[in-house]
């Protein structure tokens, strides 16, 4: 069986890293090979840059930033691919949809932002945790970054995901709830829309 790669999305602070972990967890139990693989990825060079300029050591325009992330996963496409061919469930922690959300709230053009993106491997499935901007800020009160800092564009990313959602088909969980109660709703929308066996 190819494998298959599965993305939460959401706003700083929304339980993406979370559920992400739970689920990639819940998977092995059930005997699936499964890998958990997050974006950004710091540890590659370009990942590093984005860690810079994340801190404010770095300026950079909206569309330099978003073609860094998407880079950053075009450094790991090779990594992805070979993992989806071995069979391997990946569990993502942020993918493409994060490029057209947060781009989008900058005013970028959402079909440039999808095009860059198209010789990447397809989420078979997005999961978006939505949850309101000021429980972002709520849940983490100190060692936020400039894009966290940002209410406005927080709230403005938020309907650029809702928008997202709603048109490609995505599962939406309200974000707000006990982890445990969300865990037990990504579980049953993965194994209702893909099919595991």
């Amino acid at each position: 069986m190819a494998g298959l790669l599965i993305a939460f999305e959401g706003l700083d602070q929304s339980g993406k890293q979370t559920q992400a972990g739970m689920l990639r967890d819940r998977l092995r139990q059930d005997g699936h090979k499964s890998r958990l693989v997050s974006f950004p990825d710091y540890a590659t060079s370009i990942g590093e840059e984005i860690a810079r300029a994340l801190a404010g050591e770095r300026e950079y325009g909206a569309d330099v930033m978003q073609l860094l992330y998407i880079a950053n996963r075009y450094e790991r496409k090779a990594d992805l691919q070979r993992w989806l061919d071995g069979g391997l469930i990946l569990v993502s922690d942020r993918y493409t949809a994060s490029s057209i959300a947060y781009g989008e709230a900058f005013g970028l053009d959402a079909p440039w932002l999808i095009d860059m993106q198209k010789f990447l491997p397809p989420a078979a499935l997005t999961i978006f945790l939505d949850i309101n901007p000021e429980t972002a800020v709520q849940r983490k009160a100190t060692g936020r970054d400039r894009y966290e800092r940002d209410l406005a564009m927080q709230k403005r990313v938020r309907e650029s995901y809702k928008r997202l959602a709603a048109g490609q088909g995505w599962v939406v969980l309200d974000g707000e709830r006990p982890k445990d109660v969300i865990a037990a709703d990504v579980f049953t929308a993965v194994t209702s829309r893909l099919s595991l066996p």
